[in-house]
């Protein structure tokens, strides 16, 4: 392994904090993110106590809008057979779209809310 990789090098690295007013922290903190991204520069959030943040991408990679209705048809017990009849859709649709290999359109996505009553932006 190659020296440089074997230690973290931080005594390079500088730590910005900003207090802007709390109606305005977002979007103070999305323009500062995306000057540093457009710089080429890392972007590293952490929390209050300094630990990062991760995003769900990061955190679980194969995650996809299907997971969130699987997981909801479980949780209530019920058969695929079952929810794809009150969606009004095929039981095959209904798998392809649990397993990610059919994507969730708008339309559908308020339609899985009618039935569930989970907001359809969770499915998109």
């Amino acid at each position: 392994m190659l020296e440089l990789t074997k230690k973290h090098h931080t005594s390079d690295v500088t730590e910005i904090c900003l207090r802007v007013p709390t109606k305005d922290a977002q979007q103070v903190f999305e323009a500062t993110k995306q000057f540093l991204l457009l710089a080429g520069l890392p972007v590293q959030e952490t929390n209050e106590q300094g630990e990062p943040l991760y995003t769900l991408d990061e955190v679980f990679p194969d995650s996809h809008p299907g997971v969130a209705l699987k997981g909801y048809r479980i949780r209530e017990g019920i058969t695929q057979k079952a929810l794809a009849k009150q969606l009004e859709i095929s039981p095959s649709n209904l798998s392809d779209m649990e397993h990610g290999r059919r994507p969730i359109s708008k339309a559908m996505a308020k339609r899985i809310e009618k039935v569930t009553g989970i907001g359809y932006k969770v499915f998109l």
